[in-house]
């Protein structure tokens, strides 16, 4: 009993190891898209709520927001109102300047995985092989436990018949 769960145990664990080994370039170029339209849709909202800030910003339209604002210092107000849109507006630049940066570092990245995703299209074994060591040490780890997972099945099968 003890071998039968010792067996089972070591081919949940290559198992796991092969599949983590097998991620394709594929799913990398679809993972490195859904982050891209992620980054476009937050800088598209950011650059809507700069579009507000400096619409906002404008004397006119300090001046029509503290309209029903009664104060005995008027200039302080629109002054402070002023301060407050520049500080919010100058924060949404540089959200938007980050954005930018990780579209592009994003947009390089996809373009890598794509051209990875060709190459191992194009050539699956010599490109696995190639893309990492790592990868390639977790493959034969994974070779290596089903040649042990078949060499313990067949010990256990000759076991049996052996005893009947």
């Amino acid at each position: 009993m003890r071998l039968k769960s010792g067996l089972v145990m070591l081919f949940l664990l290559v198992f796991s190891a092969t599949a983590y080994a097998q991620e394709s370039a594929a799913e990398s170029v679809e993972k490195l898209k859904m982050q891209l339209l992620d980054v476009q849709s937050h800088e598209n909202d950011l650059r809507a709520r700069l579009a507000e800030l400096d619409e906002a910003i404008k004397p006119e339209n300090i001046e029509r927001s503290l309209a029903g604002i009664g104060s005995t210092r008027p200039e302080e107000l629109r002054e402070s109102r002023r301060r407050q849109l520049t500080i919010q507006r100058d924060g949404v630049q540089a959200q938007l300047q980050t954005l930018e940066s990780s579209r592009v570092r994003l947009e390089s990245a996809l373009a890598n995985a794509e051209a990875l995703a060709y190459q191992q299209s194009a050539r699956p074994t010599q490109m696995m092989a190639a893309t990492s060591p790592k990868r390639s040490h977790l493959l034969m780890f994974g070779g290596g436990g089903l040649a042990l997972l078949a060499l313990g099945g067949g010990a256990l099968l000759y076991r049996r018949k052996t005893k009947t």
